[in-house]
């Protein structure tokens, strides 16, 4: 990997790096854990996403690089497997999945959050669109909170 792509487009994911709380805003739900680490040699980061209640995945996230933007090939213990576009401009992270890829698109789906000025914080919602994206729902919201940061890769 060249040196300018490390201090550019993968330099930009750092501040996701660390150990995080990951709330849904659901009533009474306890929060879960999330961390994001950098992997094969600073090229690929990592989120691994534990939750502590059922009805909601454990999840293995992959992020990488590509010529639009980036890709995140998502895992979660039901055994599904998706692939959403990403971007991350001005502090807002953007994940969509408008097209079918190892499970059929029911629904187009996204998250967008915003993260906080200090980095300490990413506040967002998971929506769903039955109609090609032209209207979207809230799923549900979902927070991030650090709970300490790592060194970059």
């Amino acid at each position: 990997m060249a040196a300018d792509e490390r201090n550019g487009r993968l330099a930009a994911l750092d501040v996701f790096v660390g150990e995080w709380i990951e709330q849904v805003e659901i009533p009474d739900a306890p929060p879960g854990r999330c961390t994001f680490e950098w992997d094969l040699k600073g090229t690929v980061l990592v989120q691994r996403a534990l939750s502590p209640l059922p009805e909601f995945p454990d999840g293995l996230m992959v992020i990488a690089p590509t010529p639009e933007g980036y890709l995140q090939h998502y895992f979660d213990s039901r055994g599904v497997v998706r692939l959403y576009r990403m971007t991350l401009e001005d502090r807002t992270w953007t994940l969509l999945r408008t097209e079918p890829d190892f499970t059929p698109l029911e629904f187009s789906q996204r998250y967008v959050g915003t993260i906080s000025e200090d980095g300490n914080r990413i506040e967002g919602s998971w929506e769903t669109s039955y109609d090609d994206g032209d209207s979207w729902e809230v799923d549900f919201q979902l927070t991030y909170t650090r709970v300490e940061s790592q060194p970059t890769g």
